[in-house]
């Protein structure tokens, strides 16, 4: 299903935990990590396709999660022709999103990765928030940047005034910010690796 554009409607999926760090999930079988995302199928609305999606690459279900948000407007990227199949060449040009930021309200446990029959992710881990984006294939790093910015707004704290505490923007491949002070530096986690697939 594609717009007069040539953009198949689709949603990306920020989940974040109690201490506002982002599910990171490895592509099976591959060195490139990302965000949970998936397409949007003819009569669904976002949200529905979030939820749908949200289980069937991460094994959460609506009550592990809750929505905190989500974009305003349909953020775009271009898929270079390359990676276009030759029989959608001339009409497809790439994705369109609606991005989602939940917060997990369940547990780590309640991830898993092969709830469907073709699994997307076969490790994942939880990151700073300020993810690296080096690790996304490039043509979705400016997209990325973008919906983290603009769901930062929903996480972070307001000052006495009311005014809300400004993060510094992050641009696509910037470093990771470093945990608050006031939390014990710990070395980063292993990924969480999914029972039935070999370590990479």
């Amino acid at each position: 299903m594609l717009d007069r554009d040539g953009y198949r409607p689709n949603v990306g999926i920020i989940i974040v935990n109690h201490r506002n760090e982002v599910f990171w999930g490895k592509r099976v079988r591959e060195h490139s990590w990302q965000f949970p995302q998936g397409g949007i199928k003819y009569g669904e609305t976002p949200e529905q396709a979030m939820y749908r999606e949200l289980h069937e690459e991460t094994g959460l279900k609506a009550e592990h999660v809750r929505i905190l948000g989500r974009t305003r407007d349909w953020l775009r990227y271009d898929v270079p022709r390359e990676w276009i199949k030759r029989d959608f060449r001339g009409n497809y040009r790439g994705q369109k999103q609606i991005w989602f930021l939940l917060r997990l309200v369940g547990r780590d446990c309640d991830v898993r990765l092969r709830c469907s029959e073709h699994p997307e992710f076969d490790a994942w881990r939880w990151h700073d928030y300020w993810v690296p984006l080096d690790s996304v294939i490039e043509f979705k790093r400016e997209v990325y940047s973008l919906a983290l910015n603009e769901l930062s707004r929903l996480l972070f704290a307001r000052d006495i005034d009311g005014s809300r505490r400004q993060r510094p923007r992050r641009d696509a491949g910037a470093a990771a910010t470093a945990r608050p002070a006031s939390v014990d530096p710990k070395p980063a986690a292993p990924p969480q690796i999914d029972s039935g697939y070999p370590a990479d």
